[in-house]
């Protein structure tokens, strides 16, 4: 029994250092979240619509989302979908920065006030 003890001091060390790179990512600065949804509205918004309530791609509304996890929305950003027109967006942004607008996303994106 004895050998054990060192191999489980082991892995409770490694779990809280797993835990600790697990902290969720800070909300980006104020001027890059207005770029960010910049992006969101013009570029997004040229193929899931404007208001994005779906064009050539579907829609991005909170209600159209909200069986999709957030984790998946936020890979799709950031990779794309391969063999179709959705880009991954990893050249403009982080991924913590796409996991933010999955956030927003999923929350429901105000109008535009502008």
């Amino acid at each position: 029994m004895k050998p054990l003890l060192p191999a489980l001091a082991l892995a409770l060390a490694c779990a809280g250092a797993l835990a600790q790179d697990a902290a969720p990512a800070r909300d980006p600065a104020p001027a890059r979240q207005a770029q960010l949804m910049r992006l969101l509205r013009q570029d997004c918004g040229s193929c899931h619509g404007m208001r994005l309530t779906g064009g050539l791609g579907p829609a991005l509304t909170r209600q159209a989302l909200a069986e999709m996890p957030l984790d998946s929305l936020a890979a799709t950003i950031f990779h794309g979908r391969p063999g179709t027109p959705m880009p991954g967006w990893n050249r403009f942004m982080s991924a913590d920065e796409a996991q933010w607008l999955a956030r927003k996303l999923h929350a429901g994106v105000p109008e535009d006030s502008q």
